[in-house]
């Protein structure tokens, strides 16, 4: 097998950045999956192509430690060429201490975000340094800024987004392009079957911006791969002893029943088509207008080689016509607007950061 045989590679929105279609999430590792294991699935994206990894400094969840930085740094500290070939991200915005400094995007906040995130990885450089979310309080031009600071430094490469309403995104890139510069190459917000609400505003805008979009939680947390037979041959999945993890199955829980049936008939689909849920859910994924890369987030091997086979599935029409019947998305966009932020998760009573497990 030659590398990348088992991915396809796409650039990353209208940057010359070359990006595999899927993206090896690590918010798992520390919680989830061991360092051990955690290695072994970085060794095998490799193998397979994966050449982006995402992580974030509240990953690992113990508060101010950067965990799951920490045991990426070590990994590729192990040379064999890892940092070379790897496009590295990582995130920042979520609060690292009790003092008020260490958290969100003030300009002094991302300068020691930014050195305490080098020192956690071990390496110089940062390929996509993205805000972890919208900070309010914080003008973008203060931010803008002091991301052109650490590019000069050579401590950044591109700048990036996550969990960032449409119009955010319009009004950051406006205000790069006042500066000249490129602004943001990607966003990262939750997009599935399950949850559309990014086709109103923030795909549009990244298109229109040529911002790369990778959608988090394409199944779901696990609710579109076959969750149903999981739970009736009683395989769920459970954190690593001791760990200190909101694992939010109680949410995840509630959601299942909100929209059992609709799981239930998406099962039986792909039982007619001889795929599994999570690769049917994958495949409609990749195919969406404006994906870029989808963000896996396996905690085995075994589901960092399973998440491939997404590229070997093909949805004809027919089939998404009935995945769209199962899960409607939202529909267009008001026409005009109201002037209120529709599509802005924070307006509809969603706080802006939740420092807890579930989105990366």
């Amino acid at each position: 097998m030659e590398f990348g045989d088992l991915v396809e590679f796409t650039q990353l929105g209208r940057s010359g950045l070359t990006v595999s279609r899927l993206v090896l999430g690590t918010d798992n590792f520390g919680t989830q999956t061991t360092e051990e294991d955690a290695f072994q699935i970085m060794d095998r994206a490799h193998e397979l192509g994966i050449n982006l990894i995402d992580t974030s400094d509240v990953y690992g969840w113990q508060f101010g430690e950067g965990l799951t930085e920490q045991i990426i740094g070590r990994w590729l500290s192990t040379g064999g060429g890892r940092r070379e070939r790897m496009v590295l991200s990582t995130k920042l915005y979520g609060r690292m201490s009790a003092w008020p400094n260490d958290a969100g995007l003030s300009a002094l906040h991302i300068r020691r975000a930014c050195e305490a995130s080098l020192r956690r990885l071990n390496t110089d450089h940062i390929d996509i340094y993205q805000m972890h979310h919208i900070d309010r309080s914080t003008p973008w031009e203060e931010i803008w800024e002091a991301m052109d600071i650490l590019k000069t430094q050579g401590k950044i490469v591109y700048v990036g987004s996550s969990n960032h309403p449409g119009w955010h995104i319009a009004a950051g890139q406006e205000a790069a392009a006042r500066r000249g510069h490129l602004g943001l190459v990607s966003e990262q917000t939750i997009y599935n079957l399950l949850e559309r609400t990014a086709e109103l505003e923030v795909l549009p805008a990244c298109a229109h911006y040529g911002v790369g979009m990778m959608p988090w939680s394409p199944l779901d947390a696990g609710l579109l791969g076959g969750i149903l037979r999981k739970e009736r041959e009683n395989r769920m999945g459970a954190p690593l002893p001791g760990a200190k993890v909101a694992t939010h199955r109680g949410k995840r829980l509630i959601k299942l029943d909100r929209h059992r049936a609709a799981v239930q008939a998406f099962e039986d689909l792909c039982d007619e088509l001889g795929a599994s849920p999570a690769d049917v859910a994958m495949a409609w994924l990749l195919g969406r207008p404006g994906v870029t890369a989808p963000i896996i987030g396996p905690r085995t091997l075994a589901q960092l080689d399973a998440s491939t086979r997404a590229f070997e599935v093909n949805l004809d029409d027919k089939t998404l016509d009935r995945l769209d019947a199962i899960f409607p998305g939202p529909g267009p966009a008001p026409t005009p607007l109201s002037g209120t932020s529709a599509g802005d998760p924070a307006a509809a009573g969603r706080p802006p950061c939740p420092d807890i497990p579930g989105g990366p």
